[in-house]
């Protein structure tokens, strides 16, 4: 009877999440497992979306891309080439063919898929491109005749364009099989991010598609690539994702580029927008008048205009970024959001070329607004969105959206289905119109299974007075299974930029509700520097890290603290990373208040980070000029000036390939902290950079986040 009983109880429970689901709280093998989308294509017929999925395989230690496909109505979502990994899928304009990226032979290149548009399927792959440096980024031309790619060469190869593909091949073999590794530098920017150059620069090349016959499929034989940006450039620019620096113009005889030919790009951020014949030949300028950064070009369907995204004052990355308009014709330039406070994001343009729908932060949200040739702008959709695309009937729009509680997915919304609804946050600066879709419809649930076994909290927001007497907005996420009556421990997160923000959005990184699983009240504030509440409150941030910041931080917990009777503000911990990481450094030295710290990736000396970062325009205009000219500043704001204070107990990380802020400001952190017999931790990885990616590398930096927490204010 006892046995019976069991295997009742057995039953009851396998057969429960048919009834009513019991949910649990979020783990990092849960996380690891989620697909990551990535942005929708829609074919030019309008009836199927495809994108890529990368899967996380945690024992592998691997990130593995698949491209995959849905109906544009709905319906079930599908890997549509499993064979092989395929990344950045890009629809030809017949609907018949796409291409896409796999490194199944000879490293990155870019192949080419027949589809069959009734079943929905791939006939066949074949490799298109043969590059000795690998290729990135492809893009069809409208014609369909030509595949533009992107390819770091040695500039040096392109004395003889004839054989630049031999030349660039031999150079790869000789770096590969030279027992000397050393490099010569002869000028700056010879690493970024996390990679040195190694004497090369990024291109543009197009290449010829051969045109598929009546009854064959496939590829025949390789065309010879033209490198359409030829000299010492990087063409396009470097950058960390988002939309293309790049682009053709609708009869395929034309592409725009981003490129900045400023003799020290370490120190410049002027890119600036040319165009060139698809044929070769001598590239223009069409932005020379603006100093400071022009990205992103985007022809007019009708061919009229180039859209792009600008900004006003050069040397400065956090700049407003405006959406602009280039009249191919008469060469004028027009601002469409000169009285739009908000930051541009991605775009797209509509199929009559006169509306341009694009997505803009807005008080930790990123909703999807519409501007028209005449300026003025609307609000389209909520929340967390990006990656927009419009259906080539104009009926529909596709985009990405997310939330602190789901990843990425993939949305639809009729493109006249707006009603008058409340678009913006409480916290917004500025209210353009406020009609929104009013439902817009997920198109991919590949996370639904997953997600749905989970618990956990929504975002709150909360706003309080902090510096110079302003409005600021602060967040807050309770821990699964929450009870009013309990008092629970804090992990205070410090964003990032310093020009970035917390919001209600998704991170693989710094996952608010990964930190709030095992127990933990999270807290996070979006102080004077942060983006979405207008570019004063971001530029308050100039010339005072240490000081409107700090006040906001620590306002937003006091207020938080005698807000939620639930916090415990005996246990607190504070987490940051980059400027975060900054903040967590700069808090050592002056206050006591927290239990633990962790600081990643933190810049700790700023005078030896001015010297060993890349991107040198950051630091000039964040401190107003260079160490050896406005010394005073460096020195004012520098953590390590004020380590006779530091007492609290501090978590230490870097990555030895973070080239942003160099190694070495971890390592002397650390070495203070040990000198000053602070207790302390250094979490070091040779294999990293600025972030840390890989599947196991992530699985320990949580692990080691959480029980240097745990240790000092954990249960």
């Amino acid at each position: 009877m006892r046995r019976f009983f069991r295997f009742f109880l057995a039953v009851v429970s396998f057969s429960l999440p048919l009834f009513a689901q019991t949910k649990h709280p979020f783990t990092f093998a849960e996380m690891m497992k989620l697909k990551r989308v990535g942005e929708p294509e829609v074919s030019p017929d309008g009836k199927w979306v495809i994108f890529s999925v990368v899967d996380v395989d945690l024992a592998a230690n691997t990130k593995t891309p698949h491209v995959w496909i849905v109906p544009t109505a709905g319906g079930r979502e599908r890997e549509l080439i499993a064979e092989q990994d395929a990344d950045r899928p890009r629809w030809a304009p017949d609907g018949k063919r796409l291409a896409f990226l796999s490194t199944k032979q000879k490293g990155s290149q870019v192949w080419i898929a027949d589809f069959d548009g009734g079943s929905g399927t791939v006939i066949r792959t074949s490799r298109l491109t043969d590059v000795a440096t690998e290729a990135g980024g492809e893009l069809w031309s409208p014609d369909g005749k030509n595949v533009l790619f992107t390819s770091d060469v040695y500039p040096e190869c392109d004395v003889d364009l004839t054989d630049v593909g031999n030349c660039n091949a031999k150079k790869v073999t000789e770096a590969e099989q030279s027992k000397v590794k050393a490099q010569i530098f002869t000028h700056l920017l010879y690493r970024h991010w996390n990679a040195y150059k190694e004497g090369k620069r990024a291109h543009i090349f197009v290449t010829q598609v051969e045109q598929p016959q009546p009854g064959t499929t496939g590829i025949a034989h390789f065309y010879r690539p033209r490198d359409l940006t030829p000299g010492d450039y990087d063409a396009p620019v470097f950058s960390l994702g988002g939309q293309d620096d790049y682009a053709f113009s609708p009869d395929g005889r034309e592409i725009c580029y981003t490129s900045n030919h400023d003799k020290n790009p370490a120190a410049s951020t002027n890119n600036d927008l040319w165009i060139v014949p698809v044929t070769g030949g001598e590239a223009k300028d069409i932005t020379a008048d603006n100093p400071a950064s022009d990205s992103t070009p985007l022809y007019s369907p009708d061919g009229r205009y180039i859209a792009y995204r600008t900004q006003q004052r050069p040397g400065y990355e956090s700049d407003r970024f405006r959406l602009m308009l280039y009249d191919r014709t008469t060469g004028e330039k027009k601002n469409l959001t000169e009285n739009f406070d908000f930051w541009v994001g991605s775009y797209a343009w509509a199929e009559d070329s006169k509306t341009i729908d694009f997505s803009a932060e807005n008080a930790g949200t990123s909703p999807i607004y519409s501007v028209s040739l005449s300026g003025e702008v609307r609000g389209l959709a909520r929340g967390f969105n990006d990656d927009l695309t419009v259906t080539q009937d104009g009926k529909q729009i596709f985009f990405t959206k997310m939330s602190l509680q789901a990843p990425v997915a993939i949305y639809r919304a009729s493109a006249a289905g707006y009603t008058l609804v409340e678009c913006n946050s409480s916290m917004g600066v500025s209210d353009p119109s406020r009609s929104c879709f009013q439902d817009p419809q997920a198109v991919t649930h590949l996370n639904d299974s997953i997600l749905g076994q989970i618990q956990m909290s929504p975002l709150e927001s909360f706003s309080f007075t902090g510096a110079h007497g302003d409005k600021v907005e602060g967040f807050l996420v309770k821990p699964p299974a929450f009870e009013p009556s309990k008092k629970y421990p804090v992990k205070f997160l410090i964003h990032g930029g310093p020009q970035g923000a917390w919001g209600d959005d998704w991170s693989y990184r710094w996952n608010p509700e990964l930190f709030a699983a095992n127990g933990y009240v999270v807290v996070m504030i979006n102080f004077h520097g942060s983006t979405g509440y207008g570019q004063k409150f971001i530029d308050a941030i100039n010339g005072d890290w240490g000081g409107a910041p700090l006040e906001d931080l620590m306002k937003g917990l006091d207020y938080a603290e005698q807000t939620y009777a639930f916090i415990d503000k005996t246990r607190e911990c504070a987490l940051g990373a980059s400027y975060g990481g900054y903040a967590i450094n700069w808090i050592l030295g002056h206050t006591d208040r927290f239990k633990c710290l962790v600081s990643h990736d933190g810049m700790f000396n700023a005078e030896s980070a001015w010297g060993t970062t890349e991107e040198l325009w950051f630091n000039d205009w964040e401190f107003k000029g260079t160490p050896y000219e406005n010394r005073e500043l460096y020195r004012k704001w520098s953590p390590h000036e004020y380590a006779k204070n530091f007492k609290t107990p501090t978590l230490v990380i870097h990555g030895q390939r973070d080239y942003r802020l160099d190694v070495s400001q971890g390592l002397d952190l650390f070495t203070t902290l040990q000198m000053l017999g602070v207790p302390s931790k250094m979490l070091y990885f040779p294999d990293e950079g600025h972030w840390v990616l890989k599947p196991q590398n992530s699985e320990l930096w949580y692990r080691t986040v959480n029980d240097w927490v745990d240790q000092w204010i954990g249960k």
